[in-house]
């Protein structure tokens, strides 16, 4: 059974960083997409970054040059470093994981939540 469990939200003024880590257990599949998603108040939920298993990643425009994403394939755990937060990347941040074959994320984290005050 594949279990994401996240870590490492808070709250912090902005301008400040944030580092958000992923342990994923009961992995069977061998190529797999890794992802951070986040939801705000009365907001759709949003892809944020996306670790792809040969290294590539993808962001969303809005934290393009300020989050990285990246993966401890050792470990099996997905990290987000988030760096001169904003008010608006207040959101519960969930991490997600699909099979390459899977055109949906299949497995979600229970999500933590990151609180940036102005």
């Amino acid at each position: 059974q594949v279990q994401l469990v996240e870590s490492g939200g808070g709250s912090v003024q902005a301008g400040g960083s944030l580092a958000l880590s992923c342990a994923a257990s009961g992995l069977r599949y061998g190529t797999v997409w890794m992802a951070w998603f986040r939801q705000a108040p009365g907001k759709e939920r949003e892809g944020v970054a996306v670790f792809v298993r040969d290294g590539r990643t993808r962001y969303a425009e809005s934290v393009k040059g300020r989050f990285t994403v990246s993966k401890d394939n050792a470990n099996n755990t997905l990290y987000l470093q988030m760096n001169s937060l904003k008010s608006e990347d207040t959101a519960l941040y969930y991490c997600a994981m699909r099979p390459a074959y899977s055109t949906e994320y299949n497995y979600w984290g229970q999500g933590t939540q990151v609180t940036v005050s102005s």
